[in-house]
């Protein structure tokens, strides 16, 4: 393999400060976020000045970087409204703009000399003239494209600077639309995916109406509750990490920013071990992930995986003709506070009994199990269960558990989430 030392950075979603947080201790490289305005995820709460210097502060004290969207399509008004966020962000030592579109690169080159440009995946970079034109203008990065191949990959990478950094994403869900350009949230309800307002309608149920037949809705498969004809599968790489490495991939990006804090603590912490195993790998081009690092995936919530537009075209496999919604197999029961006294004491999140089995999560060790024995409330009273919401408990372990560590349960039966 051409690029076997190339050490690839695990790049986390941040959609707020306690998913950060999540992302810190599970591992990550570097993480993305958004400020309040140019972010193309408006629905987590994101970071205002403050917080966002904050939030490098926190970063960088663990030595991880910090990537500030400004990637959505901008009006006329709002493009006035850039150089002071661009000299701000500057100003608080994030570490990379990602930006879409030539204007704001412009604006960037001349209000945050001094902060590196990636370029986003908004720009859809399909070729390497274009991700070698976007370096010459003052790119460190290219965000590729979702629809291109491992083959497009690696010849975009032989055909343009090696000081130009390449990243893709490798996990999470997938756009209908080219690169995330869509109309249909815009057409339907109002709400610009274009500038971070989608609200998904491509994930609805749809029916078919025949126009001399009005109220009479016709299944379009043989599933009487219709179909999901636009619903994309969610993207995962992790067994396939030497691939993305051979053809030149630097940064391994996952998708997520609205997701929960759990979701960015378990996808982050299995990327991170993923990619540990492959670097101390001496056979890389035979490595296998560990099994247990394949099973995390399904302990989010998730629609089914694919690979994407990596391998070939996903006329077979990409698109969720039959469910719609997330499939949610585990619950998270507690977050841990602290060991001592061969209890554990941590917070409630969901509902479990005394004696449940629960599977315990903390950054660099692989998941263990624990009995939930002998559970007291705050008070040192023996309780059947911990059912009252954000309940401080306790129980007794031999196991010596970190504090932020996540207790989680499996569900008896699948769940399925529709958003």
């Amino acid at each position: 393999m051409k690029n076997n030392n190339v050490i690839p950075e695990v790049l986390a979603p941040a959609g707020d400060m306690e998913r950060l947080q999540c992302a810190l201790d599970f591992g990550a490289d570097a993480v993305y976020l958004a400020g309040k305005m140019f972010g193309m995820r408006t629905s987590p709460g994101n970071f205002d000045s403050g917080e966002l210097e904050t939030a490098v502060k926190m970063s960088h004290e663990k030595g991880v970087k910090v990537y500030l969207t400004c990637n959505t399509v901008s009006t006329n008004e709002e493009i006035d409204l850039l150089p002071d966020f661009l000299k701000t962000a500057e100003n608080i030592g994030v570490d990379a703009l990602i930006i879409s579109d030539v204007g704001a690169l412009s604006l960037a080159k001349k209000y945050a000399p001094g902060t590196h440009i990636h370029i986003s995946t908004q720009a859809g970079i399909m070729n390497y003239q274009t991700a070698k034109t976007l370096y010459e203008m003052g790119a460190s990065r290219v965000v590729l494209a979702r629809e291109m191949s491992l083959t497009d990959i690696r010849t975009l990478r032989e055909k343009t600077p090696p000081e130009l950094e390449i990243e893709c994403f490798v996990h999470g869900a997938m756009c209908v639309s080219f690169s995330g350009r869509c109309l249909l949230s815009n057409y339907l309800v109002g709400r610009d995916s274009n500038r971070g307002d989608c609200a998904q309608p491509c994930r609805w149920k749809y029916h078919l109406m025949e126009e001399t037949r009005p109220g009479t809705y016709f299944p379009v498969d043989q599933d009487e509750n219709g179909t999901f004809i636009l619903n994309a599968r969610d993207m995962c790489m992790i067994e396939h990490i030497p691939e993305l490495v051979d053809a030149g991939v630097t940064s391994f990006k996952i998708e997520g920013r609205a997701k929960s804090a759990y979701y960015t603590a378990v996808v982050t912490n299995a990327y991170r071990a993923a990619v540990d195993e492959y670097l101390k790998c001496e056979d890389k081009s035979n490595f296998v992930i560990s099994s247990w690092i394949r099973d995390e995936m399904r302990k989010v919530s998730y629609r089914e995986y694919c690979t994407g537009f990596y391998f070939s075209s996903p006329l077979d496999d990409a698109q969720v003709c039959y469910e719609g919604g997330y499939r949610r197999e585990w619950d998270v029961v507690a977050v841990a506070e602290r060991c001592e006294n061969g209890r554990l004491f941590a917070v409630q999140r969901n509902r479990f009994f005394e004696g449940d089995e629960l599977e315990v999560l903390q950054p660099g060790k692989i998941p263990f199990k624990v009995k939930a024995v002998d559970l007291k409330n705050e008070d040192g009273e023996n309780v059947p269960a911990a059912n009252k919401a954000m309940m401080k408990l306790s129980f007794a372990t031999s196991e010596q558990i970190a504090p932020g560590a996540i207790l989680r349960k499996e569900r008896d039966e699948p769940q399925r989430v529709i958003v």
